[in-house]
Parts: structure tokens; sequence; C-alpha cells
């Protein structure tokens, strides 16, 4: 069963795209490495708790399945696990290592260890929040979610003595951040795994920022497969991961590594040794940040504020033709036909637009494109002279210094614009900010004995690379 045809796309498929933001570490730190530790135990499935059936998720019981309406002994007890030793366990190594971290703190869980959270507080470790239950939020109604991110809140203020700052649910629905961000009191949200960098998400009149997690340098692999059996595999991958990054970094691109650990995983003997011998490795290394979220969600808030434009796919039509109409000469047709296509966030960008713009173009009939051609001015020619070009025309004429021709030049232009009008149908284009004086002339002389068909379809590829050009300037 297909849906209604859809006019815009909200998914972001193209983010900072090939150039992204520096994002100005601290003391210029070539990678910031931020550990997230998930504290559930207490907050998972469980009949105790009023759920329907016992968890299945994340445990060393393979392939295991919900009990419904039974406590599932073996299940709680691995989970009782984390929190008894996994946890302490985690704690020494962190603070002795004197690398914090930040908790993804359930609250009903939270709620049931006290002096765990206490700990964490004493140890200076951010408690963001994991949600009010480690449950499926995917079936929840809108009202129904709200109402259990709004009691997360409350009850975590209530048992750590201070609101969250940050959130991640993990197991969320697909309105789980606009919720979240909704709500209005969250420095960040991390239910996303998209980009190695932070970046801004506009929810409503809300900025909000998002700081990606991760769900592959993460220790929930040693409870699916593909996964980890031992901890040396573990600390394989995020030293692969690290010293990718860490590479990319002195190369100018810092960026962020999330590993993502959970106290009755990682907390494990076997499993953790592999967590420790990656703490020794990375304290090798110079310009290596270790922040919790927030403080990243602090310093991206400062370095890099986010500002609101217009983006061309949230355009209504009538904004749309009227900004973009004249990308292609005299012919606002396209932008017209272009605003019907699946626009999103890609779109936004001047690739992403041209892109939409030529495929109304070299999807138009031969007439069509041929008026387009016939709508372009003869270069340095009599519209120059009398000074009727478009603003664009006339600012790319003057980029190659054809509005200062002498005489003898000005002669030559016009003889072959004569020549070449008479023989092809068209105007002779080329985008002139890709030459100079000397270089327009000589591809004019070589140009013009081209068969009609050859030179039409150069004339349209030069008519693209003018849109791409102009629109560089608008975005």
């Amino acid at each position: 069963m297909t849906g209604p045809k859809m006019n815009r796309y909200p998914r972001n498929m193209i983010g900072y795209g090939p150039d992204a933001p520096d994002p100005k570490w601290p003391n210029d730190a070539r990678i910031a490495v931020q550990f997230v530790l998930n504290y559930e135990e207490g907050g998972e499935n469980c009949v105790l708790h009023g759920d329907a059936a016992s968890e299945a998720f994340l445990s060393d019981i393979a392939g295991a399945a919900q009990w419904p309406g039974q406590r599932h002994w073996n299940m709680e007890s691995l989970y009782e696990y984390g929190a008894r030793a996994g946890f302490w366990r985690l704690h020494r190594l962190f603070t002795g290592a004197g690398i914090p971290v930040t908790i993804y703190g359930v609250a009903s869980a939270l709620a049931r260890s006290p002096e765990q959270v206490e700990a964490m507080k004493d140890a200076g470790w951010e408690i963001a929040s994991h949600g009010l239950k480690w449950v499926e939020h995917k079936d929840m109604s809108e009202k129904d979610e709200r109402a259990a991110i709004d009691e997360a809140v409350r009850l975590h203020t209530e048992v750590v003595g201070e609101r969250p700052r940050g959130w991640y649910t993990g197991r969320c629905s697909e309105n789980t951040v606009r919720l979240v961000a909704e709500e209005g009191g969250f420095d960040y949200v991390s239910d996303t795994y998209d980009d190695d960098l932070p970046y801004w998400l506009e929810v409503g009149e809300r900025d909000q920022l998002i700081i990606p997690y991760t769900l592959e340098a993460n220790d929930m692999r040693f409870a699916t497969a593909p996964g980890y059996i031992t901890g040396e595999q573990f600390y394989s991958y995020l030293r692969d991961a690290f010293d990718t990054l860490y590479r990319e970094g002195k190369e100018g691109r810092p960026a962020m590594m999330s590993i993502g650990l959970h106290c009755r995983l990682i907390g494990r003997p076997g499993k953790i040794a592999g967590l420790a011998r990656f703490l020794e490795y990375i304290q090798r290394f110079d310009g290596v940040w270790t922040p919790r979220r927030i403080d990243i969600a602090e310093h991206w808030a400062r370095v890099h504020p986010h500002h609101r434009h217009p983006r061309p796919s949230q355009m209504s039509r009538e904004d749309f033709v009227q900004k973009f109409g004249g990308v292609f000469e005299h012919s606002p047709w396209i932008a017209e036909r272009a605003w019907e296509l699946e626009l999103g966030p890609a779109h936004d960008r001047p690739a992403g637009l041209h892109n939409a713009l030529a495929r109304m173009f070299r999807s138009a009939s031969h007439e069509e494109r041929l008026g387009v051609l016939r709508a372009h001015p003869d270069l340095a020619g009599k519209l120059a002279q009398a000074k009727r070009l478009t603003a664009e025309s006339t600012a790319e004429q003057a980029s190659a210094g054809l509005d200062a021709l002498t005489d003898e030049e000005r002669a030559r232009f016009t003889a072959l614009n004569t020549t070449y009008v008479e023989k092809h149908g068209f105007p002779f284009i080329i985008a002139v900010r890709d030459h100079d004086k000397a270089g327009i002339m000589a591809a004019f002389e070589r140009r013009i004995s081209n068969p009609t068909e050859v030179e039409f379809d150069e004339a349209c590829k030069q008519v693209e690379r003018i849109a791409r050009l102009r629109l560089e300037d608008m975005l």
C-alpha cells in the first residue's frame, strides 16, 4: 500500500555536506571522545513495575523473549548485576582515569538506586534523562508520550535534585525528538545517529541542539548479532574508530566520538578489560578532549549559535518563484515546476536546488529549452550597451570585462553574434565567470562552426552552469 504523493521530504540526507564546520574544540583538541553510561537497571519492563511482560532487550540471554504476565527471574537478575556490581566497577574505572561521563538515566531506575545517584553526583558526572521507563515509545500516542516525557522530567528532578538538560530515549517513536524539543527545557537531544558533529534542528519556534549518539561504538553489541564476543574485540573497534577520527582531526576535520556503555554489559570483568585498555590508549595522545555531553552542548551553543534563514524547501510557491524564477534567464516556469518536486533539506543548498531546477529544464520540450536559450542576451550586444540586461547578466558580463571592450573587440563580438544566431537560431551562451575575455573569444570562434545539434547541447550545459553559479551567490 502506498501513501499520498509526498511534496516535501522531511529526512535530511545532506547535513553539513562535504564541508563540515570546524567545531573549535577547547584547547584545539583534535577529537572529542564522549562516554555515555546508560543506567536502566530497575527501569526495564517488569510486571513489578506495572508492565505487561518481562524485559527481553539487551541482556546476556540469547534470543530472549518477553514473558507476558510473568516475572523473568534470570532477566531481572542480569539487570540487577548492572546495578549491584557493574556500575561500581565502571565508577572506579572512570573516576580513576579522571574522565567524566554522561549518565543516560531512566528516571524510575534512578529512583530505585539512590546510592548510585549520589556516587554519580559526587563524581561530577552529568545525569541526562533516558526517559521515564526503559520501554518502547513507538506505540504511544502523542498525548501519552508527552505525558511520559513530562513525568520523566518531574521524577528526575525530584530524585537528582535538578532537572535533566539532556535527553535520550533510545526506544523512541517518530514523534520523540519533536516532543522533547517542544518540552522546551533541554539543551540537547540525542535520539539520532546521523552525524559526527552536533547540529541544530528547527522545531517550530525552538532551535534544538542535537548531539548524535551511537549504536556501533556501543557495548550493546555484546548482546546483539553480529556483535562482540570479547573485550579485545570491543577495544579493537574503539581503537580503530579513534585512530580514524584522530587522523581526520589532524587533517583539519575534528569530530566527536560517542561511546555507549551499559552497567550490566561492559560492567562484566571480561568485557570491561577492553574498555580499560581503550582508556589507557587514548591517554597517550595529545589533543583529546573527554567531555560530558552537556559540555559539548554548552560549547556548541557558544561557538556555533544557530541562525535561521529562509530555506527553499520550506518556501511558498510564490516566494520560491519570486526568489529563483530568474536563475534560468527569463524562465520562471522552471522554478514553478521545480517547486512541485519532492524537495527537502538537500535542496536548501546550491547543488540540491540546482539539481531540482535543472531536472525541470532537462525534462522540458525541445521548444521550451530553445526558448530558454533565446532568452539569453548576446554577449556584449545591444542590450548590454543599452544597459537593459538582467542584474545577473550584467554582473556576469562585467566579471569577464565584457563591459569594457575596445571598439575593435566590440565589433568582433557583434560580427560573431550575428553569424552565430543566423546559423544556430539562438545566441552564443557561455558561463563567462569560468573564463576571461580572451578565453570567451576563443570559445566563440571555436564553437561557431559546430553543427547546430551539438551547439544546442553545449548551450544547454552552459545554461545549467550559469544557473549553478547564480545559486552559489544566492545561497
